[in-house]
Order: structure tokens, then C-alpha cells, then sequence
């Protein structure tokens, strides 16, 4: 009898702790998809016919997607979404970004784009662990900034990590750039977020978008 107790606790131990770490995930998706729905309809934007400004990103929730609309309305440039089938929303998504959060490689579309055109160019992606997300690794990688005035900048929960940072800076500039600066906004912990607004707000009084 003591035996079977015992392993009916430990069983019962076991089954609440995988219980706890299954309910992470889960509350994190929950918490991603209601963000994408409130902030998808917020700002939205046309891009011109002509810019000398272009304003590429990768978002998975929406912040970024939101931040980049808002830069891209305030500079009057041209909007490019990056999409990575990989990231989508979801379980499946969210388990691809922590698996693959400080890689530098992604299937992406665009995979190129002529950039010759602009003169500056914003590269908008959320921080992973620390690393702007492999999308936007990725298409540095694939991509020429010659001659080009490149912004990287970032959502955040947290923190980023400065290495991570000067190294996504030496792969701009050995792909051609003349200048490069990072930008980023902090949104709190997942539970304790910013809204939207006050990213925004944070936005235009932060970084001096001229």
C-alpha cells in the first residue's frame, strides 16, 4: 500500500509540473493573439508612390508591425513587411521562436529587395532572447545597404543584448552601409505590458524621427 502511494504522488507531482509548463506557452499564445488583434487596426498606412525612405520589418504579435507603421506614416516612406511562416501565431510558432530566437537564418518573403532607391532604411524586428528575430538577420544576409543610412530597431519585453546588437551593426555595415544606429522601445513583461499608445507616444519623443 505505501508503494502504490508513493507512486501515485510522484506520479501526481509529475503530472503538475508538466500541467505548470504547458500552461507557459499557452498563456504566452493567448496573450500574443490578443495583442494582434488589438493593435492590427491601429495606424494604418498607404505607402507613397515614391520615398526615399523605406521602412522594412518583421513582427509576430503586431508591436513591431505597429511601431514600423507609425515610423513609416511620420517619414512619409515606403512600408515592407517581412513574413516568416515559421513565426506565425500559435503553439507551433511560438515554440519555432524559442528554439530558433538567436539564430540568424529564416525562410523569409521578401527574400531581396532593391534598395537603391533609398537613402535610409529602418530594419524593425522584436528581440528573442535577447537577438533582434532570425527574419531580420536573414535578410541582411541576403541584402546590399551600399551607401545606405541603415536604423535597426527594436520591441522589447526587457533587455537586449549589446553583443547582439554590434553584431547585427558589423553585418550592415560589411553589407555596404555608411552609417548605422539602433532604436528600441521597451513594452514590459508580457503580463505588464504598455499599451500601444504609450509605445507610440514613447516612439516620437525617443527617437527624433526627422
Amino acid at each position: 500500500m505505501k508503494l502504490a502511494s508513493t507512486r501515485r504522488k510522484i506520479l501526481l507531482a509529475l503530472a503538475i509540473g508538466v500541467a505548470g509548463l504547458l500552461a507557459i506557452p499557452v498563456a504566452v499564445t493567448l496573450i500574443e493573439a490578443k495583442q494582434a488583434r488589438e493593435v492590427a487596426p491601429l495606424e494604418p498606412y498607404a505607402s507613397p508612390t515614391h520615398a526615399d525612405v523605406a521602412v522594412i520589418y518583421f513582427s509576430r504579435s503586431g508591436n513591431t508591425a505597429l511601431a514600423a507603421r507609425h515610423v513609416a506614416a511620420r517619414l512619409s516612406a515606403q512600408l515592407i513587411e517581412l513574413r516568416s511562416p515559421d513565426y506565425e501565431l500559435g503553439l507551433l510558432g511560438w515554440a519555432h521562436a524559442m528554439v530558433d530566437a538567436r539564430g540568424r537564418d529564416a525562410d523569409i518573403t521578401p527574400t531581396t529587395l532593391d534598395l537603391t532607391g533609398y537613402e535610409t532604411i529602418y530594419l524593425g524586428s522584436p528581440v528573442w532572447l535577447y537577438s533582434p528575430a532570425p527574419p531580420i538577420w536573414a535578410f541582411v544576409e541576403r541584402n546590399r545597404f551600399d551607401g545606405k543610412h541603415v536604423v535597426l530597431f527594436n520591441t522589447i519585453n526587457s533587455e537586449f543584448g549589446e553583443d547582439y546588437i554590434e553584431a547585427f551593426r558589423d553585418a550592415v555595415l560589411s553589407r555596404g552601409a555608411r552609417r548605422f544606429e539602433h532604436r528600441f522601445v521597451r513594452r514590459g513583461r508580457m503580463t505588464q505590458q504598455i499599451a500601444p499608445s504609450e509605445m507610440l507616444d514613447a516612439i516620437d519623443a525617443e527617437w527624433e524621427l526627422d
